[in-house]
């Protein structure tokens, strides 16, 4: 009698996590649409030639920035693939797995440190152009952030497609005597091209929806996106009504990408934390071995160069003084309680819809196709991907704004949004482990009539606790580094390291900002490191 009544209770709990995610993602429309009823004609008439300038904009780096990692991608994810024995293989995909774990904010520094008008290859530009150079500033910087961040990500989706061909293939391919072109176009080019379309839509989807690095690299008025529009339409400008149409044109624009893609087959999930094992060995000729091993290198030195000039611009700031800074204790203290209770609600809210989600899949006869709740418990937390943290918040911005306690409320937001947004990636590290323990122990569990409190201490947490850590760490990372929201809601009173970060470096104090940017990235790096452990630790 008491498992009905457990089940019933993890549905509730699930369909409240969901109420959470619509609530949160509701207000926002609804805020966009008060403001919209209130003034018509002031959010129709921002339609003009300037949304519609900074909308190409948003596309066209979109465009090009996935074309600049995913491209390169394919060929340095086979030279992996074809050279899968060497020393450094290893640590070279670690290396590929650290740009996931590093706040935007800190890689824009880097690059800066790297490219910028002072940077460390500044002379030698300065000598190849004949003239002073002026920096990376604008859609170049743009560009090269984005394919930091996403060349890396995408070798390694395109890594994980190659390990799928199966020994046989390739062991027939080098009995037939196939060159590397022949091997290329007949085993490893159908695998790829399966993949293409997934991990193409998930890098556009992250450069499309990109804040960070076009609010702290686009240089002006003519590198500006929808997103950074928004926070600018707000927070400097004050105009209601041209962020209502902003945020509009993005959410439009967003959910047509996402339609299309899904048309062409892209499935946009990607795993942060891929396990790649090396191939059977390939015979590869000496020309083939030299230009892949040219490739890997090329990609190593571009992957490291940013974060070899963040840790040097780090290391030359004062800091033994920014150590001592009482803003600096008080915005790493703010990022981390504010980090902290974003990851317990992210992982309670998941936590919540993977049950629930399990408990009604149990309930439904065999055969019978899901009803609506459960398809939502199963993918509503998924549609916050199609919904950038910058549109939520300036929903809830505008909203916000009657009230006059839009920046007293600003941790409320920043937890909640922030919570929500890693709800994806959490429900991917807890959902598995879940489910399996669900299949060996439910009819135990409702036989022996163990539910509830008693069930979650003696029958899931032994199974859950790693899944859990690693959600937990994962989203405390994504949200320490966070800059979208509290660029919004932040102000003297309620500030994080990023948000510290971005003060400086708007009031060049650019030695300043590079220490901050070593203490953030250390801290970020310091819970991906818990997470990854947790992750792969046995028991």
């Amino acid at each position: 009698m008491n498992a009905p009544r457990a089940t019933d209770r993890r549905v509730l709990a699930g369909i409240l996590a969901l109420g959470v995610v619509a609530i949160l993602v509701g207000g926002a429309f609804a805020g966009l649409a008060v403001e919209a009823a209130r003034d018509w004609s002031g959010a129709v008439s921002a339609f003009d030639p300037y949304l519609m300038r900074v909308a190409r904009f948003t596309l066209w780096q979109a465009v090009l920035s996935t074309l600049l990692a995913v491209v390169p991608a394919l060929f340095v994810a086979r030279a992996l693939a074809r050279q899968a024995h060497f020393p450094g293989r290893a640590l070279i995909l670690r290396l590929f797995a650290l740009p996931l774990a590093l706040p935007a904010i800190v890689v824009a520094l880097g690059v800066l440190a790297l490219l910028g008008r002072a940077g460390i290859f500044a002379d030698f530009l300065s000598a190849i152009g004949g003239g002073r150079w002026q920096g990376i500033y604008g859609l170049s910087g743009i560009l090269v952030a984005h394919v930091f961040f996403n060349l890396p990500l995408a070798a390694r989706l395109f890594l994980l497609a190659l390990e799928t061909v199966p020994a046989d293939q390739l062991r027939l391919a080098g009995q037939l005597g196939m060159g590397a072109r022949s091997s290329f176009r007949f085993v490893e080019w159908p695998v790829l091209r399966a993949a293409l379309p997934g991990v193409a839509g998930l890098v556009f989807m992250l450069c499309i929806t990109s804040f960070t690095i076009v609010l702290t690299l686009g240089g002006g008025p003519r590198a500006t996106t929808l997103e950074v529009a928004i926070y600018q339409a707000l927070r400097f400008d004050f105009d209601p009504a041209r962020a209502v149409a902003l945020t509009v044109l993005q959410i439009v624009l967003t959910a047509v990408v996402v339609i299309l893609l899904m048309r062409v087959g892209a499935n946009m999930s990607g795993d942060a934390n891929l396990q790649v094992a090396a191939r059977v060995p390939v015979s590869t000729s000496g020309t083939e071995k030299a230009f892949n091993f040219l490739l890997i290198a090329a990609a190593l030195a571009f992957v490291a160069g940013p974060m070899a000039a963040t840790v040097i611009a780090g290391l030359g700031a004062d800091l033994a003084r920014l150590a001592a800074d009482p803003a600096v204790h008080q915005a790493i203290l703010t990022s981390l309680v504010l980090a902290a209770l974003s990851a317990f609600l992210c992982v309670a809210l998941s936590t919540a819809l993977v049950m629930a989600r399990r408990a009604m899949e149990l309930k439904r006869p065999a055969g019978k196709t899901p009803g609506i709740v459960e398809k939502a418990l199963d993918t509503g937390a998924s549609f916050v991907l199609v919904v950038p943290p910058i549109v939520v918040g300036a929903g809830w911005f505008i909203l916000l704004r009657q009230t006059g306690q839009v920046f007293a409320i600003a941790p409320v937001m920043v937890v909640a949004v922030n919570a929500v947004m890693a709800m994806p990636f959490a429900i991917r590290a807890i959902r598995p482990a879940h489910d399996a323990a669900s299949a060996r122990h439910e009819k135990l569990c409702a036989a022996l009539g163990i539910s509830g409190l008693a069930r979650l201490r003696l029958v899931d947490w032994p199974t859950l606790r790693r899944p859990l850590g690693t959600a937990t760490a994962f989203a405390m990372a994504l949200s320490l580094g966070d800059l979208g929201v509290i660029a919004l809601f932040g102000s003297d009173a309620v500030q994080t390291l990023p948000y510290l970060l971005l003060a400086r470096m708007g009031a060049y104090r650019t030695a300043d900002a590079a220490g901050l940017a070593l203490f953030l990235g250390i801290l970020c790096l310091v819970l991906m490191l818990v997470a990854d452990r947790t992750g792969k630790a046995r028991g």
